[in-house]
């Protein structure tokens, strides 16, 4: 492993190492796996007739025509028409008035950029410029293009990584010649070279086939030996069933459904078996996951015993804080032992939580990450529910419960993941399932339209404005990114207002704007103060509001189907009648039969099989999509097969040496010890 600072390479100064380090690169090991998004695929060049728009094209054609500027205060467009009095193509270059001289009238060039169709005139954006002689010595390449910030380039990262390559040995191989073999996987270190710079497609292959098998096995050898030293954990807090819980259930303004019903079963018979709990409750969007995690704080509380609830967002905690005080006061629970403890709390609020949760005043705790903060000591934490589990990992879980107890520990999860892979990536849970959604929930109508259909949706969106309702409208980035071709809630937030004028109060919200912010538009949206929230995907756990209506996701071929499941169900929670909308950005026939699957059902663990079967090997050169970096590289549904032998192969290492103790594992032992590189360092444990 390269734990060495990022300044130990040349050209690399404080400047770069602070560009490097927005991005999430801390040092030359992040680096080394700081893996691209995409490829740049340098194809054989076409004929401007045979340009397919919506799509990024390489075109070789001559300049026909003067080549002009248009000015627009600092702004400039430099313009030009290539091909032929057949067929021609208008190009545009944004900021660049020197290409006015540079560009010569009946000369070749080979032209790379993203082409539209605008009134039947095809338009490619700020394309690349090449002469033909440059363009042959790139073309059948694979060039690495990365995910970046502010200020840092394709090239920057490039040249770097490229550097860092240039090592010797990048890392020891550690996985056993036997695994290696049987899995027909590539060496470690060709696999890191091919995979920022692949000689060839095959070769690519190669090298993210072994990465994502070092992803899965590395991950699931983790979860079967913390599985082996915990299945049969005595808990720290002996507890008895309570008649407070029934009798809570009874006064209920609605019957649970069967399958809470049998969750909660689960949930006691756990609670008072005398084992440590160790369970999740995976359940799709609005299946009634919130109050059974109620009912543990409840029973806990009963026996005696503190509970902490740990989710995403501070609105979402606060929610949920409002929704248990209610609960109690109304079931004869003490509602003063229910605190919420935030980031915003002041330093004297802090303080007096502190107090109250050491001493046990405070029984039942709900917050965000505050709960972990070292000043955080608990009296007698029996209980660990964590919301949305992904965000979360096992040494933050750790932070709440202490090093010497075994606390229980409940997960809940809406990601619908199919069964068959959740059995794998939560080896170390028991695992209930809610499969149905309460009577009270109206389904939720969808449509899957293209951008020819957004005038509709916006007359659409005025009228349930009109009726009292909200909408949501979510946009993959947060300001506009020439290269990316896609809507951002900056500049859409202000079409919408140039459009609505006074009629409907529209706000953004988006991940780059700071906490007090964001908390501020999510309690005004929650109250109904805002009637129109432009988003990013900040909002996927975000709050519940019933009157939302209507949730319109732009360029939804960006995200995952499961991400665009989760935020179908951010509407749909009150009585009124919910829309989703799904616009398309480009015409991918393939990417719209993905889309149709969200048309066809609202079961999020259907819509998982169904992304599961679709999927196959995946398109290598296309953007990942947002949503599903569950890992670095390795995708649980494109690589299930993956998944499946990286499991086999646990399973076999278990068998015979659980404590990688013979000589061939340990490598192995040494590599599962150091630093991580999964996306989130803890992932599902």
């Amino acid at each position: 492993m390269r734990a060495e600072s990022l300044r130990s390479l040349k050209g690399v100064g404080e400047k770069t190492e602070k560009l490097f380090q927005k991005a999430g690169v801390e040092n030359c090991d992040q680096l080394l796996h700081y893996y691209p998004r995409g490829y740049d695929a340098f194809e054989e060049p076409v004929s401007v007739s045979a340009v397919v728009p919506g799509e990024t094209n390489t075109v070789d054609a001559v300049i026909c025509g003067k080549v002009s500027v248009r000015t627009f205060g600092r702004n400039s467009i430099t313009m030009a028409y290539a091909g032929s009095e057949e067929a021609k193509m208008q190009v545009n270059w944004f900021h660049m008035p020197f290409l006015r001289t540079r560009l010569k009238p009946g000369t070749r060039y080979i032209f790379r950029g993203h082409v539209t169709e605008k009134g039947g005139r095809r338009i490619m954006e700020h394309p690349a410029l090449y002469s033909p002689e440059e363009y042959k010595k790139l073309q059948g390449k694979l060039l690495p293009v990365y995910s970046l910030t502010a200020g840092l380039s394709n090239n920057m990262v490039q040249k770097t990584v490229r550097q860092l390559l240039d090592t010797e040995e990048l890392e020891k191989e550690f996985l056993p010649d036997e695994i290696r073999e049987k899995n027909h996987l590539a060496e470690n270190n060709f696999a890191l070279h091919q995979i920022h710079f692949p000689a060839n497609k095959d070769f690519l292959l190669e090298a993210r086939r072994r990465l994502a098998f070092d992803e899965f096995f590395l991950y699931l050898l983790r979860v079967a030996r913390m599985k082996e030293q915990s299945s049969e954990t005595r808990s720290s807090y002996p507890m008895n069933a309570t008649w407070k819980t029934e009798e809570v259930i009874e006064n209920l303004p609605y019957r649970l459904t069967k399958g809470q019903e049998k969750v909660w079963n689960d949930l006691e018979k756990d609670l008072t078996s005398g084992r440590v709990m160790n369970r999740l409750i995976q359940g799709d969007v609005g299946s009634g996951k919130t109050i059974l995690a109620f009912l543990a704080m409840i029973h806990t509380e009963e026996n005696g015993y503190q509970s902490a609830l740990m989710v995403p967002t501070e609105v979402l905690a606060v929610q949920h804080y409002e929704q248990l005080k209610k609960l109690a006061a109304e079931n004869g629970i003490d509602a003063g032992r229910i605190v919420l403890l935030t980031g915003s709390c002041t330093r004297k609020q802090k303080q007096e939580l502190y107090d109250k949760i050491s001493s046990g005043e405070a029984a039942m705790i709900i917050g965000t990450h505050a709960l972990i903060q070292e000043k955080v000591n608990y009296n007698d934490l029996a209980l660990v529910i964590t919301d949305e589990q992904h965000r979360f990992g096992v040494r933050q879980r750790a932070a709440l419960a202490g090093e010497d107890k075994f606390p229980h520990v409940l997960v809940m999860s809406a990601t619908p993941i199919p069964r068959t892979l959740a059995m794998i990536l939560y080896g170390e849970l028991d695992i209930s399932v809610l499969d149905e959604l309460p009577a009270r929930r109206q389904k939720i109508m969808n449509c899957v339209v293209n951008t020819t259909y957004r005038r509709t949706a916006y007359n659409f969106i005025r009228k349930e404005a009109a009726a009292g309702h909200q909408i949501y409208i979510i946009c993959p980035m947060v300001e506009d990114n020439p290269e990316l071709h896609c809507e951002n809630v900056i500049s859409y937030t202000e079409k919408l207002r140039d459009i609505y004028k006074d009629e409907i109060t529209i706000s953004p919200l988006h991940g780059k704007m700071k906490a007090a912010e964001k908390n501020r538009i999510m309690k005004e949206f929650a109250e109904g103060r805002i009637q129109l929230l432009v988003s990013t995907t900040v909002i996927e756990v975000g709050v519940n509001v019933p009157n939302a209506t209507v949730m319109m996701i732009e360029n939804a071929e960006r995200f995952g189907l499961a991400q665009l499941h989760q935020l179908r169900g951010r509407v749909g929670r009150g009585e009124s009648q919910s829309y989703c909308i799904f616009m398309q950005g480009n015409d991918n026939e393939e990417i719209s039969e993905r889309l149709k699957i969200l048309n066809r059902s609202n079961d999020g663990f259907y819509i998982a099989e169904q992304d599961l079967k679709l999927r196959g090997p995946g398109d290598l050169f296309g953007t990942r999509q947002s949503g599903e970096a569950m890992f670095l590289i390795a995708d649980i549904y494109r690589d299930s097969e993956i998944l499946y032998s990286a499991q086999e192969a646990v399973q076999d290492i278990m068998q015979l040496d659980p404590l990688l103790e013979l000589p061939q594992n340990l490598q192995l032992k040494k590599r599962l010890e150091s630093v991580n590189v999964f996306q989130n360092d803890d992932i599902f444990l």
